[in-house]
């Protein structure tokens, strides 16, 4: 698990295609004496295992799903990279739960400065749309964000300088796409209530009535 608060933007070194699957290895400024073989990094949002470390870089294998879903298939050498190590017990959680398994991407759709914070609005499809409210939270490349504004496909966020320039966020530009984790906890709660994938029924306002809770 993950907390959405970067702790260095990083640069691609290198991205080598094997087959459907790749190699990346990037430079980053985190300390590797404290960053074992096997240790779980996020990468723009996405969960990755450290396979071996070089001279202040460290590398991962990247899954065909991951290459093509989170948009790695479109850094190359030098692009700017979130990387989050991941969450310990006894770490304070600043920013929201974030698995690392990334849902889709989002477009961005619009941006602009007020009083030198950063508004971005995104489309996104309505399908993972449904699971953002307003001063709820989303992960977007990676950083825990609050969702301002939602509609049936877009929402938008306000990014406050210091978010903007130590993440790559300030790098994005409308066209570019992002990757989205909406909350666990909106998905935990939904499959609760519906019964989706699972054999149940679900809670309803008629059962919790009769159950005597309303």
């Amino acid at each position: 698990m993950f907390t959405g608060l970067i702790e260095d933007v990083g640069r691609v070194a290198r991205l080598e295609k094997h087959g459907a699957a790749a190699a990346l290895e990037v430079a980053t400024a985190l300390p590797l004496a404290e960053i074992a073989i096997g240790d779980s990094v996020a990468i723009n949002g996405v969960c990755l295992t450290v396979v071996t470390k070089g001279d202040g870089t460290v590398s991962f294998d990247v899954s065909p799903e991951s290459l093509r879903a989170a948009g790695f298939d479109r850094l190359k050498p030098g692009s700017a990279v979130n990387l989050e190590r991941a969450l310990r017990l006894s770490d304070r959680l600043g920013g929201h739960l974030v698995s690392g398994h990334v849902d889709c991407t989002a477009l961005v759709s619009g941006r602009k400065e007020i009083s030198g914070n950063h508004v971005f609005d995104f489309r996104l499809p309505a399908e993972y749309c449904r699971y953002l409210v307003a001063k709820g939270s989303v992960t977007i490349d990676g950083v825990s964000l609050t969702v301002n504004e939602v509609e049936r496909e877009r929402f938008s966020v306000n990014i406050i300088p210091h978010t903007a320039q130590a993440t790559t966020l300030h790098l994005r530009r409308p066209g570019d796409q992002v990757n989205i984790e909406v909350d666990i906890l909106a998905k935990y709660v939904e499959r609760l209530l519906t019964g989706k994938g699972g054999s149940g029924g679900g809670l309803s306002l008629e059962a919790l009535a009769q159950a005597g809770f309303l």
